[in-house]
């Protein structure tokens, strides 16, 4: 099989490439520049035949994609990625420098869009790319790499192609062609479509686009596509056969933009078919023309110095010599990524794996992300959060980073209603976070990271509106309205608090009072109550009015008093009563956010709630602790009556389980319950003397929950508690009949003069002013 070359008798000159390779965008350039076709046709989707232009712009820089969706579908989308060292770049590059006319041949998006099965051209164009995905299809690299001997198909590329130098196909372009060509029209001829159906299709849709060409130019053009599509571009084939196979495929309307995309999304480890091990190595072999292990070796040494460890001139030195050493050893023509990286290792990082770890993720793959100049097409609503985006100065970078805002700053206060908004959207380019610092209600702390393909979460969102704001309004407005439960209307109206949306409010509050008057599950009240009283700080330290939002809140509270306490009735099981136990302490703590309204004694009539739960008997022992502990907590419940409730929750006639259950719920190890009986012997006496007292059948039953209850401690506390039992009977403890007593320090009462000599000291602890 010989290879074509440009003139009436040889054919088209056709390139077949190995997407996204150095080496093979060096040679496509030499070899357009050798043959000077009148003009050049790409593997893509033709739809994008009229953003080539834009390829020019200066203010395009690769990697970027080309993204098609379908218009009444956004979601339904792919992606044609490319990155400055993609050989079909370096061709559309080659014919804008010279104003040749270049054009996309492959099949169009019109059709594989309207496949809902359809996946973008890198995972189904793995000619010459690594494994493909799929256990039957081929692997056309690793064919021709086992063949070679070579059991890395990466390496075995590198060697031939990307490393070859000026013996390399830049050298001989036509002839690296020739040979690759030759050896992939074996690999069809011994495997067909080798597990690629499909490509029979996009490769008759190629030769018509090939035929239109020829009518236009003769033979005078030149193909760049997937090397394993040339033998298939190359067949003898009619017209009619090739139009029959094209006859009758699916199509719907399209839209097609250029998007900004990343290194890492070009790695295969990101799920990309088409995809690379290394795209930031070979972004810099592609952009270091001389000594790219030298300069390889030097960018390394720069970011382990950032990160503080010590590296000097006479460590790259030193691992440039070992890497040349390696690859001569294995018969490489010069060092590749496998010899760098194992000269670092034993040079720079001192046979550690974990600097090397970093090395990959930051120079190996890379964050590099691209960009897309403002004429290229895209929603309203892209362009409004450009503006924003801008205006804010909130860039996108394809790096993980934490933002900390200070919501009482103007520019934060923005920044967080947009990042807001967008997460209500769908658009996840920042996700909250737990602040290392400060954790009021004035910070807030995200984590943000731009993902190519939230360009398509974008425009799905441009159904909504033309505006962030607006769209996040209207989509507020729609999932209020189709809400299934209180608890969804409730983290709805939440949400609009925190992004700021006064004008979807009315209606989610609407929708929230209708749900709320029919919802008669006390367990989804309980559940719903916490995100309004949270709603209500939130619109507080925003400057929202949200009277209406609290309103709505007291009266959800008002039923939950009337509801909960038959609600804890007998006969509920161990998991029900721990789900009400942990309601009962989000009611508890939203009826304390609630205080400053106008709500009308509601405080006290939640005290008196828990005063019935907690002197019930036919409440869970787990849900009367709970509630006593919250009442002594509280100031609600003197010492004396909580050893009281104690004793009674504690006694032989009580179940052992029960019991246990009491003392989980009051002395729980999340609650601060193990320092309160370090501090209060009589309460500690009372648990010690009921443990002993639990026959041994029934001790092995209740082990499991005091197990959980004390193992939640802190092992200060434990160590605390432990010294007091074990000291025996006497002491400050005597009054409680054998238990022993407390340590030295510790009184039977407060004293008075000794507390108040600390409150001083307190206020300053907290960052308040003495007095």
């Amino acid at each position: 099989m010989s290879p074509a070359t440009p003139g009436p008798s040889a054919g088209p000159l056709l390139l077949g490439v190995r997407h996204h390779g150095p080496g093979s965008a060096r040679a496509v350039r030499a070899a357009l520049d050798a043959a000077g076709p009148a003009a050049v046709l790409i593997e893509g989707p033709p739809e994008g035949d009229a953003l080539l232009p834009l390829a020019a712009d200066p203010g395009m820089r690769p990697p970027v994609a080309l993204l098609a969706h379908a218009a009444d579908d956004p979601g339904r989308a792919a992606f044609w990625p490319l990155a400055g060292f993609s050989p079909e770049w370096a061709a559309i590059q080659w014919a804008q420098e010279r104003d040749v006319p270049v054009r996309f041949i492959d099949l169009p998006a019109a059709h594989s869009l309207a496949v809902p099965q359809a996946r973008h051209q890198g995972e189904e164009d793995d000619e010459a790319d690594g494994a493909a995905p799929g256990s039957l299809r081929l692997d056309p690299l690793a064919v021709l790499a086992g063949t070679a001997g070579y059991e890395d198909p990466e390496r075995w590329w590198e060697d031939v192609v990307e490393h070859r130098g000026g013996a390399g196909p830049a050298a001989d372009p036509l002839g690296a062609f020739e040979a690759l060509g030759e050896a992939m029209g074996a690999l069809r001829e011994e495997y067909g479509a080798g597990g690629h159906p499909r490509d029979l299709v996009r490769e008759a849709y190629m030769r018509q686009r090939m035929r239109a060409a020829r009518r236009e130019f003769g033979d005078a053009y030149a193909v760049v596509c997937g090397a394993w599509h040339v033998p298939a571009l190359r067949a003898k084939t009619t017209a009619a056969a090739d139009k029959a196979l094209l006859t009758g495929l699916p199509k719907v309307k399209v839209e097609t933009t250029w998007v900004p995309w990343t290194h890492r999304r070009l790695a295969r480890a990101g799920g990309y078919g088409a995809g690379i091990t290394s795209p930031g190595w070979y972004a810099h072999l592609f952009a270091a023309r001389d000594r790219p292990v030298e300069r390889w070796l030097t960018k390394v040494a720069g970011l382990l110095r950032e990160e503080d460890r010590q590296v000097s001139p006479a460590h790259v030195i030193e691992a440039v010599r070992l890497a040349d050493t390696l690859a001569a050893m294995r018969g490489r023509p010069v060092p590749g990524l496998t010899e760098t990286l194992e000269a670092v290792r034993a040079v720079m990082c001192d046979g550690s794996d974990i600097p090397l770890a970093l090395i990959e993720d930051r120079l190996v793959v890379g964050d590099v992300l691209g960009e897309v100049p403002d004429a290229a097409p895209v929603v309203p609503l892209q362009r409004d959060l450009t503006r924003q985006q801008r205006s804010l100065r909130l860039k996108p970078e394809a790096q993980d980073r934490e933002l900390e805002l200070d919501l009482r700053e103007d520019t934060d206060a923005a920044k967080s209603l947009l990042l807001h908004r967008l997460r209500l959207l769908g658009i996840d380019w920042g996700l909250p976070t737990a602040s290392r610092g400060s954790t009021g209600t004035f910070r807030e702390t995200w984590r943000l990271c731009w993902e190519p393909e939230l360009a398509v979460r974008v425009a799905e969102a441009g159904i909504w509106g033309t505006t962030v704001l607006g769209a996040a309004t209207a989509r507020a407005e729609a999932d209020a309205a189709a809400a299934g439960d209180l608890g969804e209307i409730t983290a709805l109206a939440e949400r609009c608090l925190l992004a700021g949306l006064s004008g979807a409010l009315p209606a989610v509050l609407r929708a929230l009072a209708d749900r709320a008057a029919l919802d008669t599950d006390v367990a989804g009240l309980a559940k719903a109550l916490p995100a309004l009283a949270r709603s209500l700080r939130y619109g507080d330290v925003r400057g929202t009015d949200a009277a209406a939002l609290g309103a709505v809140a007291a009266g959800l509270a008002e039923r939950i008093c009337v509801a909960l306490p038959p609600a804890c009735a007998a006969g509920l099981d161990a998991d029900a009563a721990q789900e009400l136990r942990g309601h009962v302490d989000g009611v508890h703590a939203a009826v304390g956010l609630l205080e400053g309204l106008d709500t009308d004694g509601l405080r006290e009539r939640w005290a008196a709630v828990l005063r019935t739960l907690a002197g019930r008997e036919t409440v869970p022992g787990l849900i009367r602790g709970r509630a006593a502990r919250l009442l002594l907590d509280d100031g609600r419940l003197s010492p004396g009556e909580t050893a009281r409730l104690m004793g009674l929750s504690l006694s032989p006639a009580c179940a052992p389980a029960d019991a246990a259950g009491w003392i989980e719920g009051f002395a729980g190890g999340a609650s601060g319950g193990g320092t309160l009986l370090v501090h209060d012997e009589r309460l500690l006496g009372l648990i010690d003397d009921w443990l002993v007292s639990v026959p041994e059948r029934a001790f092995i039953d209740v082990l499991p929950l005091l197990r959980r209850t004390f193992g939640g401690y802190e092992a200060g506390v434990r160590r605390s508690l432990g010294e007091l039992v074990r000291r025996g009977p006497g002491g400050a403890g005597a009054s409680v009949p054998g238990f022993g007593a407390a340590p030295a320090g510790f009184g039977p009462e407060l004293d008075p003069v000794r507390a108040d000599a600390v409150v001083d000291l307190v206020h300053l602890l907290l960052a308040g002013a003495p007095g």
